[in-house]
């Protein structure tokens, strides 16, 4: 079954679902279909990602060089497109993508220890650099596609947004990381108890945890 947006995960679960141990933020290609991207909003977050127009935007900021015995510290270097040697960064080859607008990239954002939560499906669409504590970085601008993956049927499909990080925060602490309907605590999604294509707002008033059969069975019942 496709994954939700909005889907609480593990990390394992994550790298299960990519078939891939995801040791890095930036992935391109993991498969030929998508590229994927890990962001994190926390208060420690190594990145500046930004989330915009009303969750419909995520801006991503590239990824620093690495760190090697004798060498620069990461967070004063520019980053940078290509490796010493002349093939593309991540940076680099998610750079050339933007140019063509129609990369599909997989956002995952890290909201806690251990809980990760599928954002859904974005084209990139825009590079940049930009200098940011008298360093250049890359900005990467993400667009939330109506393709976003789902599981429910095509004609219940309905318009999603990113809910912002610190709702989502509260929402996992109020409902103590449980579906408020039954208590269950597997399969969770952030739901919106009124739906945003109704004019629901992102708001802790507004959004609780489901799991993923109450998730289900309340999109059946929309129209």
């Amino acid at each position: 079954m496709p994954i939700e947006p909005g889907t609480v995960i593990s990390y394992i679960a994550m790298c299960q679902e990519e078939g891939s141990s995801l040791q890095q933020g930036m992935n391109y290609r993991l498969r030929p279909e998508h590229s994927v991207v890990l962001m994190s909003r926390r208060r420690n977050a190594p990145y500046v990602d930004r989330v915009e127009e009303g969750g419909a935007v995520i801006v991503y900021e590239g990824h620093d060089i690495r760190r090697s015995r004798g060498g620069p510290d990461p967070k004063t270097a520019d980053q940078e497109l290509r490796h010493p040697g002349g093939s593309p960064t991540q940076n680099g080859r998610f750079f050339e993508a933007a140019k063509s607008g129609q990369e599909v990239v997989r956002v995952y954002e890290k909201l806690l220890a251990g809980v990760w939560v599928y954002n859904g499906a974005f084209l990139l669409t825009a590079a940049w650099g930009e200098v940011s504590s008298d360093r250049r970085v890359f900005k990467f601008r993400l667009e939330l596609t109506e393709e976003s993956e789902t599981s429910l049927p095509l004609q219940q499909k309905e318009p999603s947004r990113v809910i912002p990080s610190p709702v989502k925060r509260r929402v996992w602490e109020r409902d103590g990381g449980k579906c408020v309907l039954c208590g269950e605590s597997d399969e969770l999604h952030f739901d919106h108890d009124v739906p945003f294509s109704r004019g629901g707002a992102s708001n802790v008033d507004n959004v609780r945890l489901l799991c993923a059969r109450h998730n289900l069975s309340k999109g059946a019942k929309i129209e």
